[in-house]
């Protein structure tokens, strides 16, 4: 349901939208038919000023953000999760009801940059005070991609805080997922483990580098040495090991 506050926020991000960044937002989300993001609709908003005009709304509503992630419109989705995130950094004493909201609306979060932007500050940093196995369970075991990707990607905050056990675990568990978006994000998140603690990246690779995603591998150990990159590639039977 519309209301004076939605249209205001709406009619702010259609005057900031473009139709040439539109188009090019459309090819890099993939919104072909087929594709991960098929039918999305963009209206050309870059993602700073989108950040700057959902700040003014922080204070908005559950109902009213409920409103913008029902959207068609990506950018208007953004604009609901990059409020409530922002709702989440200043209303302290709404934490749990925000966590609560974020994971009602996950349906909403369905591409990987509304996950990405949203999920870490939100549900990882709530987790790494009140962790909790139960939901972390149910979205990393979700069909929705987009779900697992949530639980994957909100480790990011926990992993900056020098909580790396629940990325570990994740990326064990999505050793055999079969979604390269969820490779990426996995071979991410070992990769922030790697920057904050190299011992326990460099012993998940000893153990799963042979098993893991070929590019889930790449991305863990992009920040390393030619030669250790060198030494787990080498562990894929498969492995060609050219590095460049």
């Amino acid at each position: 349901m519309k209301t004076e506050i939605t249209e205001k926020w709406k009619s702010e991000l259609g005057a900031a939208g473009s139709r040439e960044k539109a188009q090019i937002l459309s090819r890099f989300f993939k919104t072909g038919k087929g594709e991960y993001g098929e039918g999305d609709i963009f209206v050309g908003i870059t993602v700073p000023i989108n950040r700057s005009i959902s700040k003014k709304y922080f204070e908005a509503d559950f109902n009213d953000i409920a409103v913008m992630l029902a959207s068609p419109i990506h950018e208007y989705r953004l604009s609901g999760l990059l409020a409530l995130v922002e709702k989440y950094k200043k209303q302290k004493t709404m934490r749990a009801d925000i966590v609560r909201f974020y994971l009602d609306h996950t349906a909403a979060i369905n591409n990987w940059d509304l996950v990405d932007l949203s999920a870490p500050y939100i549900v990882g940093d709530y987790w790494n005070e009140n962790y909790d196995a139960t939901t972390i369970d149910r979205l990393s075991y979700a069909e929705s991609i987009w779900d697992r990707r949530i639980a994957i990607v909100a480790t990011l905050m926990m992993i900056r805080k020098g909580n790396h056990s629940p990325a570990l675990m994740l990326s064990e568990r999505y050793l055999g997922d079969k979604h390269p978006l969820i490779h990426k994000a996995t071979g991410w998140m070992l990769r922030e483990t790697g920057k904050k603690n190299r011992e326990a990246l460099i012993n998940f690779l000893d153990r799963f580098a042979p098993s893991m995603p070929r590019t889930a591998l790449r991305y863990a150990i992009e920040h390393l040495d030619k030669e250790t990159r060198v030494h787990y590639m080498k562990m894929k039977p498969d492995s060609k090991s050219r590095l460049s």
